[in-house]
């Protein structure tokens, strides 16, 4: 059987602040290509290119990646102001439609820091512009300054629902994540499941109560050293089987 097709999400670059590119980070294709044993394949993050139907067609499953640029305030029924950061509205109408139908139909999606605020936010939920500035909660941003190694170092522990999908798929139930994020859950969207929390009470861990298909997804970095790290391995290899699954089913159905 074929290597199923794993779609990541791009996001929009001008490369010596001058040429546009749509990337996707190294360490995303390198995961899904050696945890998820899937063949990785960036999808420009403009509606204008990509038509939703060829796109599911032509992928298993889609990887939801962090990006610095996040989901537009207007999603979520609030006007933006400068704690929102900055926007990619190309990318807001590639990701949030295509949520909603692979949740649909059960095509597996595995949502990263920014895929998880836009799975929340497909999903009817809304965000915190700045998780930091909310009394009790801690500085979830990435260390300014060091190396990668220390910019994704573990910084909190993430403690799952007893017996909950991330309870069991982990084999424990609190893990030690990396944290580089400034936005974060304010209200869950319909059927939005909060499955893991940080010490300050800040939602990590999600997925869509009775959705068909894989549907996790969670507000660290688990891209970064994911064939090694006992956290990351799991969630990748997880999504793979699912993407496996959906592409062995289209199969059968195709003949």
């Amino acid at each position: 059987m074929r290597r199923p097709v794993i779609g990541i999400i791009g996001n929009s670059y001008l490369i010596n602040d001058q040429y546009p590119a749509h990337a996707a980070g190294e360490m995303n294709a390198q995961a899904v290509a050696e945890v998820s044993n899937a063949l990785p394949l960036i999808v420009p993050s403009d509606p204008d290119m990509v038509c939703l139907d060829a796109l599911m067609a032509t992928c298993d499953g889609f990887l939801f990646t962090g990006g610095r640029p996040n989901v537009h305030p207007e999603e979520y029924g609030e006007e933006p102001t400068e704690a929102h950061g900055a926007f990619d509205r190309a990318r807001d109408r590639v990701a949030l439609p295509l949520i909603r139908a692979c949740v649909a139909r059960g095509q597996p999606i595995f949502g990263i820091c920014r895929g998880f605020q836009e799975v929340n936010v497909a999903m009817g939920g809304s965000l915190h512009p700045e998780i930091r500035d909310l009394p009790g909660r801690d500085n979830h941003r990435m260390p300014p300054d060091g190396t990668l190694e220390e910019k994704f170092a573990l910084r909190h522990k993430v403690t799952f629902s007893e017996g909950g999908v991330f309870h069991r798929l982990m084999g424990a139930p609190e893990v030690m994540t990396n944290t580089l994020h400034g936005q974060g859950i304010k209200v869950p969207g319909a059927r939005i499941v909060i499955d893991g929390y940080a010490p300050d009470g800040t939602p990590e861990a999600i997925y869509i109560k009775d959705a068909p298909g894989f549907t996790l997804s969670v507000q660290w970095h688990p891209e970064w050293n994911a064939a090694d790290d006992q956290v990351s391995r799991p969630l990748f290899e997880a999504f793979g089987e699912a993407c496996s699954a959906w592409a062995a089913g289209a199969l059968r159905k195709a003949g």
